[in-house]
């Protein structure tokens, strides 16, 4: 693990942004800067950190941990379904294909807690057409595992909660492909709970974004022009099974705390959204506190905790500008 006075060190030299026009087509989100060309997308993970749509600061090799990690899982999950990734040109950095993505996230909890609890609690869960059973619990465990899905807002607009049935109805994705994901997501879970629970740690519920890639059709682009469109397969995309995009606790203790009605020990960005909420009754509405030190060093060493603790590596990063070193290492490269 990192010491403290290596994570303070960092913060002056955290990415808030990338500004690189040469590499094509800004599209900046929440905490990535995509930079897209051809059927190139060159995604720069930074280290800026959301909570309640708001964008709040910056985290201490936050976009290492999480483009790193995405790899990790990327590899890991390859049998169940392809994915978007080229290639990993610097840490923090990864060359995908260009996806139509589906204007869904693909929502999946093995838990009612977060969001859902909140929800659940204050009678709103409905959106999601589901039957909730009563009397559910904080922190419970679902089995099996369900889907909320949520569609994706631009940014500095709130996802909203939406069933199966409005998708389908809507026409928001078609059903066969529909089908597909949602096969795939549940898959994807189950082997991300697998592997968190062989490294005591609980995957309690995560977000999957997926979309189409078009297929090469083998000619080459020789020969004449076919009337028909061109195929296209389903791929994950975006990031998967990181702190920002998962929920993770630790396994050892659960039940105990579980049955004494305690929070649990959270290794991903629930830390954030509830210190908003505790200590500032922020939960969205108006402009947000800032970050202090402590907080950024303290969620910083969470995500370092998980990427170890999920990797059996060690976390190692040298202190200093993170923009220059990607800059250094993407000199002279085109991914096109």
């Amino acid at each position: 693990m990192i010491p403290d006075e290596k994570l303070h060190a960092q913060l002056p030299h955290t990415l808030r942004q990338l500004d690189l026009p040469a590499l094509g087509e800004l599209y900046r989100g929440k905490v990535r800067d995509n930079y897209s060309r051809g059927d190139r997308i060159v995604m720069i993970t930074t280290d800026r950190v959301s909570a309640f749509d708001h964008v709040l600061g910056t985290i201490p090799f936050k976009g290492e941990v999480l483009s790193r990690l995405t790899a990790f899982w990327f590899e890991k999950v390859k049998d169940i379904a392809p994915t978007h990734l080229v290639a990993v040109p610097d840490p923090s950095v990864m060359v995908v294909k260009r996806a139509k993505a589906l204007p869904i996230e693909i929502v999946i909890r093995g838990y009612v807690t977060g969001s859902l609890w909140r929800d659940y609690e204050a009678g709103k869960a409905g959106a999601y057409g589901i039957d909730w059973p009563k009397g559910l619990r904080k922190d419970q465990r679902l089995d099996p595992p369900v889907i909320t899905p949520s569609t994706k807002a631009e940014y500095g607009k709130h996802d909203e909660p939406i069933s199966e049935q409005e998708i389908l109805a809507q026409k928001l994705v078609a059903p066969e492909v529909w089908r597909e994901a949602t096969t795939i997501a549940h898959r994807l879970f189950a082997r991300g709970q697998e592997w968190a629970r062989s490294r005591g740690l609980i995957l309690v519920d995560t977000k999957y974004e997926m979309g189409i890639v078009a297929e090469e059709d083998g000619s080459g682009g020789r020969g004449e022009a076919k009337a028909e469109p061109p195929r296209g397969k389903l791929v994950v995309i975006d990031e998967i099974h990181t702190p920002d995009s998962s929920r993770y606790w630790v396994a050892k203790g659960y039940e105990e705390r579980f049955a004494k009605g305690e929070d649990q020990e959270m290794l991903d960005k629930e830390n954030i959204r509830q210190w908003l909420i505790k200590e500032h009754g922020f939960s969205g509405h108006g402009k947000p506190p800032p970050l202090t030190d402590e907080v950024r060093v303290m969620l910083a060493r969470k995500y370092i905790d998980v990427f170890e603790r999920l990797t059996g590596q060690t976390f190692s990063s040298e202190v200093g500008p993170v923009a220059e070193r990607i800059e250094r290492n993407l000199k002279g490269q085109r991914y096109t």
